[in-house]
């Protein structure tokens, strides 16, 4: 299935879901990937995330923190965020010294479904992915897709 017609949207504007004061700034790099609905994409999205960022220069504490998050978030897609024979779309972008992390799905943002960070109790084996994007991204947010979906994204500080 080809990416863009799975997901269709803002995809291609790299304002499209991100607090930028300005359309114009132009990505030093850009990544993206889609994947299938199926658990192993899991994997394949951190591993698609640490070859990106290692291929840009960007390691150490800010490349975690990002794999980490994109883990969450494709968690959370795929578990959440899918509909029947849609996957998610991982979308990397930088620039200054910024790294921005998108997440695209298929399913909408309704009252019942809005994502949202959860108070966990311990004994609790899920409820945890959007607390941990909160404290490690400088900033996250959700964006309605058009004409269906929406992106979950966050930014990190992080140059190479």
């Amino acid at each position: 299935m080809e990416p863009l017609t799975a997901l269709p949207g803002p995809a291609e504007s790299l304002a499209a879901g991100h607090r930028n004061s300005s359309a114009d700034i132009v990505a030093a790099h850009a990544a993206r990937r889609y994947f299938d609905a199926k658990r192993q994409s899991i994997g394949l999205a951190r591993q698609f995330v640490v070859t990106t960022l290692t291929s840009w220069g960007i390691s150490g504490e800010p490349a975690e923190d990002i794999r980490l998050c994109a883990s969450e978030l494709a968690s959370n897609a795929l578990t959440h965020g899918t509909r029947p024979g849609h996957g998610f779309l991982v979308r990397l972008s930088a620039f200054d010294c910024r790294v921005s992390l998108e997440v695209h799905d298929s399913r909408d943002i309704t009252a019942e479904h809005y994502p949202q960070v959860r108070l966990a109790a311990g004994t609790h084996v899920s409820g945890r992915g959007l607390r941990i994007v909160d404290s490690l991204a400088d900033d996250w947010g959700i964006e309605r897709r058009e004409p269906f979906g929406k992106v979950v994204w966050s930014h990190f500080k992080a140059a190479p």
